[in-house]
């Protein structure tokens, strides 16, 4: 794309619009050139768009499951065919490396859709019950039904860091339980979600049922969730924004779904894995250059393993090659822009000034274009500390020594998140044990890998609901109950 006048268009009501507010410039964070140009929608389309999802609600959750299921399918397809360029436009938008846009991108979005054009039941049979006679009726067995039912119209608001599995993660589902949906992009790199819109299209999604609006101004997220035509809100990003959004929700009672920040803390025992917990940990360093709400970045290593582990972190940070994401020995790419790049810079700064001493990193690697930060680890850290507390969103540990399991659980425990928390010791029985005491809406017993079919969500202030797998059917659903006389 050359210019403005060749961005691209909005996706209302089944047409390709031209954006009331223009374009603006998306930028390639490693190059720091424009990608193409994203269209700024204006209040009245945004209306215009939840309005169109309104009047495809009926018709489409009247569709078979059958239907529905094939629709995403075919939609999987699609990304299939063009698999190679939606990872380029994804790494151009986002600065990840080649196998990040492609693995777990394009291709864990492409899952997502595939997983859920699986038909799954949405009736289930209530045991029976027998009724002594009284004032709400007579005596005898009743029957009961439980009924999953679409929610109606989804506003999906998406993250930065991954374009393509975090909208397939809720368009997918939502599609699939009858919804339909209104999706939101972040304005740093929209024009992938775009494309899973043409994938869609291609698939014979009905008119209105999928529609894409996006910019830089917040009035265009606002009006998504104040319009009355939408019953819920699923948002992933910054707990500060899942707050606002709340408070809009609440005066309409519109559901829910919140997926929000993350300080994860990783307990390393005295007897664990020194090598496994230094390579999931490390990931914080090179997965979505630490961009990622899930990362293990609060570290509280046992005392008697607490120096070896420092030093081995550090000798694992140095040897990541931090720089251009299209060369392929390259594991660190940039942060998405120069703001953010600044922030997480001023992060570390922070640190030094509360004490934590900077092990490695800190310093901005030599490079004349691109955002780029170089991994970055802070010891000697209290869990008092803004660097300990705070999501930094980059590639920055932090640790903090402990002696005891008591007192490891109670520091991973004071914080204001609890999405994902880790465990590594030796002793099964243990790791395990201490799994159960974190207040966490996960644990990594001795990983940090994930199984996409088990709950994902936070507690505290990292979230509301859960997804994933048949969860996240649930969470786009809601349950009715017929009850007759037996």
């Amino acid at each position: 794309m050359k210019g403005a006048a060749d961005g691209q268009r909005l996706f209302v009501g089944g047409e390709w619009t031209e954006p009331d507010g223009g374009h603006y410039a998306v930028v390639d964070p490693a190059t720091e050139e424009t990608v193409g140009w994203a269209p700024e929608a204006s209040r009245d389309q945004v209306r215009a768009a939840c309005a169109a999802a309104r009047e495809a609600f009926g018709p489409w959750s009247r569709t078979a499951p059958e239907e529905r299921a094939a629709v995403l399918g075919r939609a999987a397809g699609v990304i299939a065919g063009h698999f190679a360029p939606y990872a380029e436009l994804a790494q151009a938008e986002t600065g990840a490396t080649t196998g990040t846009a492609r693995a777990m991108q394009v291709g864990v979005g492409m899952a997502r859709f595939r997983r859920y054009a699986r038909v799954e039941p949405a009736e289930w049979a209530i045991p029976p019950q027998i009724n002594e006679a009284g004032p709400m009726g007579r005596a005898g067995v009743m029957g009961a039904l439980a009924v999953r039912q679409p929610v109606g119209v989804v506003a999906c608001i998406t993250s930065y860091n991954n374009p393509w599995a975090n909208p397939a993660g809720k368009i997918a589902p939502a599609l699939a339980m009858g919804n339909t949906v209104v999706v939101k992009p972040a304005p740093q790199d929209p024009l992938s979600v775009y494309r899973m819109a043409q994938a869609l299209e291609a698939a014979g999604v009905p008119r209105g049922v999928v529609n894409v609006v996006s910019g830089r101004s917040v009035a265009v997220g606002e009006a998504v969730v104040e319009s009355a035509d939408v019953d819920m809100v699923s948002f992933t990003g910054s707990t500060a924004v899942g707050r606002r959004i709340g408070e809009v929700c609440g005066r309409s009672m519109k559901r829910q779904l919140m997926e929000l920040g993350g300080k994860g803390a990783a307990l390393v025992f005295d007897d664990a894995d020194l090598g496994s917990a230094v390579a999931g940990i490390g990931t914080t360093f090179s997965f979505y250059s630490g961009q990622i709400c899930t990362a293990p970045t609060r570290v509280l290593a046992q005392r008697g393993v607490y120096d070896r582990l420092v030093d081995q972190l550090a000798a694992y940070a140095r040897r990541l090659k931090v720089g251009d994401p299209r060369e392929p020995d390259t594991v660190v790419g940039p942060v998405i822009s120069a703001a953010h790049r600044e922030r997480v810079e001023s992060y570390v700064e922070l640190g030094r000034k509360e004490g934590a001493v900077v092990v490695t990193g800190g310093e901005r690697p030599p490079y004349d274009r691109g955002f780029h930060v170089a991994p970055t680890l802070l010891a000697d850290c209290t869990n008092d500390m803004r660097v300990a507390r705070e999501e930094i969103f980059g590639p920055v540990v932090v640790v903090i020594p402990f002696d005891d399991e008591d007192e490891g659980v109670a520091l991973a425990d004071d914080s204001d998140y609890g999405l994902i928390d880790y465990v590594w010791s030796g002793d099964v029985a243990r790791a395990f044990r201490v799994a159960r005491r974190l207040r966490a809406g996960g644990v990594g017993v001795n990983t940090v890998g994930r199984n996409m079919e088990a709950p994902f969500g936070g507690f505290k202030d990292s979230g509301v609901g859960r997804d994933c797998g048949s969860y996240a059917l649930h969470a786009y659903g809601e349950v009715q109950s017929i009850v007759w006389p037996g």
